[in-house]
């Protein structure tokens, strides 16, 4: 049996590459290679971008009231169609189905708020701002927009961007990862199948090529990157320099802070959840747990004690974490573990040691827990994309807020504890852009935006929210002066070069 070819999307059709250059798609879970994706060409940059452009002209000046109709039949499409997207994102991720459909739900939940793009676009008027002058701002689309997102949320980090984008009337092209290229192609065949007119969404397959050929082409006005640090720099540094704006979002090394007066068998629960939820391969995910005080022997032990009852297998199986995505993600996280343990932390749990519950040879790494990590250890300092939690002990507060601000990034963190007043604290001092209070993995609801601080974020904009419909527009302010033919006489007239005054 042959192997399938995908193809790009634009002009709401398949369109095949023009390259000789393709890339494997894999089922993590059994190494299996399932399907092989073209990595663009400069013509097939060129062909996709062009379906953008010329898409744009109408859809911008489509109603907002057709727009938001397209938007709510997406909506109602998804809903019931969920779970066959959930499984798509498995095949080729590989984490658990559960996980999946959770990621579909939370980028649902920005095509909801974009439903909501009539009330969100209404602009200013002032009525007699001068003597019969009215001033009004609006906010218009920017054009054809690029999203480049990462493999490990391959429906919901698009969907961050791209409800909002097409709902302020803008053209959309996604880059998915070609690591997980098919969550992107068959969101494009349901926007089709909702009614959105052919070019507004479009997707193009690749690797550097195609991600050089977005950041510079000129008809790109604008660039959503979510994935590592130094690529995030990358992104912003060459998409401004080409006269774009750019939000790029970077890498995260999230801490969780227990105070002694937490519940610690919430904490415990909360840690394994968030540290290897998705095999870590979150951004979002808790790889380093703070314990503060004499609390770490106990917490170390109950959360061991968690961890090594989860099931690692594949996530059509009722596992309880997959695999990693790749061969080579799998042995970049061992060799952490590796190092970790060279370097002197105490490993309680090793995951290279597991025995999955999968077919063929998939890319697993199991839940590895390791404790009395110190901050000059690799397995701190670097963020490891995996299932490796690092338990840190400090003294006091101040030490764990200090230890969290020095810290080059600044994406997510959390505290638990049952003290108000420390929380409240907390959230003031550290330097964070997200923060959770007995809450692990603190992601912000669709109308809330989502981005951090540090060397987690480049650009001005976080995603989604207001600021999400801000950066995908811009604004204009019009000031109207209409003669009144029974009142010419009591208007100025005549010359005058001075500046003019608001009276």
């Amino acid at each position: 049996m042959s192997t399938p070819t995908l193809t790009h999307w634009a002009a709401g059709a398949e369109l095949p590459g023009t390259g000789d250059r393709f890339a494997d798609v894999t089922n993590p879970a059994t190494g299996e290679v399932t399907a092989r994706v073209p990595l663009a060409s400069s013509s097939d940059v060129e062909a996709v971008v062009a379906a953008a452009k010329a898409a744009f002209p109408e859809w911008r000046d489509t109603s907002l009231a057709r727009r938001t109709q397209i938007l709510f039949a997406f909506r109602e499409l998804l809903n019931s169609r969920s779970a066959e997207l959930a499984a798509v994102i498995t095949a080729e991720h590989g984490k658990v189905l559960a996980d999946a459909a959770g990621e579909v739900a939370r980028g649902q939940e920005v095509v909801e708020f974009a439903c909501g793009m009539p009330h969100l676009l209404k602009g200013g008027h002032t009525e007699n701002a001068s003597t019969g002058v009215d001033v009004t701002s609006i906010r218009q689309p920017l054009g054809p927009v690029a999203i480049i997102s990462p493999f490990n949320f391959p429906a919901m980090v698009p969907m961050w961007f791209f409800p909002i984008a097409i709902a302020t009337g803008n053209t959309v092209v996604v880059k998915p990862s070609e690591k997980v290229p098919s969550a992107a192609l068959w969101l494009a065949r349901l926007w089709r199948e909702a009614g959105l007119p052919d070019g507004v969404f479009n997707v193009l397959n690749g690797d550097k090529v195609a991600v050089d050929g977005l950041l510079t082409h000129p008809d790109v006005r604008s660039v959503s990157f979510v994935g590592s640090t130094p690529v995030a720099r990358y992104v912003y540094e060459t998409g401004t320099a080409h006269g774009k704006r750019v939000q790029a979002l970077g890498g995260a090394k999230n801490h969780m802070v227990v105070l002694p007066d937490a519940d610690l068998d919430l904490a415990a629960d909360q840690a394994v959840n968030a540290g290897y939820g998705s095999a870590g391969e979150r951004c979002m995910a808790i790889s380093a747990v703070v314990a503060v005080g004499g609390i770490g022997d106990d917490l170390v032990d109950r959360i061991a004690k968690r961890t090594v009852t989860l099931r690692t297998g594949d996530g059509t199986r009722g596992a309880d974490m997959g695999p990693l995505v790749t061969a080579a993600a799998r042995d970049r996280v061992s060799g952490y573990v590796d190092a970790g343990e060279a370097a002197g932390a105490t490993l309680v749990v090793d995951g290279r040691q597991v025995s999955p519950d999968a077919g063929g040879a998939g890319f697993f790494v199991g839940p590895t827990l390791f404790d009395h990590v110190g901050t000059d250890m690799s397995i701190y300092t670097d963020e490891i994309f995996g299932p490796v939690l690092s338990i840190l002990r400090v003294d006091t507060y101040d030490e764990a807020v200090a230890l969290i601000n020095a810290n080059p990034y600044g994406n997510g963190t959390a505290i638990f504890t049952n003290d108000g007043g420390a929380a409240r604290r907390f959230q003031n001092e550290v330097e964070v852009g997200m923060i959770g209070v007995n809450v692990p993995v603190p992601v912000p609801m669709a109308y809330y935006s989502f981005g951090g601080w540090k060397n987690s974020l480049f650009g001005d904009s976080h995603a989604h929210g207001t600021e999400g419909v801000h950066f995908f527009t811009r604004g204009k302010v019009v000031t109207t002066r209409w003669l009144d033919p029974a009142r010419r006489a009591e208007l100025p007239g005549g010359l005058n070069l001075g500046f003019p005054r608001n009276d």
